[in-house]
């Protein structure tokens, strides 16, 4: 008896011209996700004029990444004896890393991700929140080149950034430690020289040659030796290594 007045009721609003209301499906508004950015170095330091590169991950608390253009990643710098963040590189997308990376002096890093809010705000867009890696710091040492000279008995070295009039150590060891030997300096051209004692026939004599090192560069060092032959008068001086 119900199914039949169902039917006679259809029919009837039929006949009146009466157009059936659809009821809309409830609205799904877009799903927020925190975000985590982790930055990874190739490398805790370099020497001036070298690169390097810094892969970016970024995670959400769905447990994937957003999409590749949902958001930017920005690199930031802060060199030593400065104290505020310079935006250096934009990365294309959020699956980027950032290459050719290259410190002119030891300089602290961050990468931000932008975060990401979709437009249309639909049934399956996702918001991501902003976030920002952890700081790392990348050392910078000095461009040390030392060779022999043409003076007997004496080495020539090269420093790059310029070092000009400044102090270069020269230690010799004694035992199992290395003591002071002498300090010289630099030429305006950031070029030094040192002559080193010959050993008594049939021994060795070592010694530290040292660039100091600051806040904005890492100390550079290197081992080099003189040395006797006992059937050659004449003594030689080598690098270590």
């Amino acid at each position: 008896m119900r199914i039949t007045r169902f039917v006679a009721g259809t029919v009837s609003a039929g006949l009146l011209g009466l157009t059936p209301i659809a009821i809309a499906a409830p609205g799904h508004a877009a799903d927020t996700w925190t975000t985590t950015t982790t930055a990874t170095p190739s490398a805790t330091g370099v020497t001036y004029g070298d690169d390097l590169y810094i892969s970016v991950d970024v995670a959400s608390s769905d447990g994937y990444s957003p999409g590749s253009t949902d958001g930017t990643l920005t690199l930031y710098a802060m060199e030593a004896g400065t104290s505020a963040w310079v935006p250096v590189a934009t990365a294309a997308n959020t699956y980027s890393s950032f290459y050719d990376v290259k410190p002119k002096a030891t300089t602290a890093y961050k990468v931000v991700y932008s975060g990401f809010t979709d437009p249309d705000q639909g049934t399956y867009g996702d918001n991501y929140t902003p976030s920002e890696s952890a700081t790392f710091t990348i050392g910078v040492q000095r461009n040390v080149k030392i060779d022999n000279a043409k003076a007997r008995m004496t080495i020539k070295g090269k420093i790059k950034p310029d070092y000009k009039r400044n102090k270069v150590k020269v230690q010799i060891k004694k035992g199992k430690r290395y003591v002071k030997f002498k300090t010289v300096k630099t030429t305006r051209k950031s070029t030094f020289q040192v002559r080193l004692p010959a050993p008594r026939r049939g021994n060795k004599l070592y010694f530290k040659i040292t660039v100091p090192g600051n806040s904005k560069f890492l100390s550079y060092s290197e081992v080099w030796y003189t040395y006797s032959y006992r059937s050659t008068l004449t003594p030689r001086i080598a690098k270590l290594g």
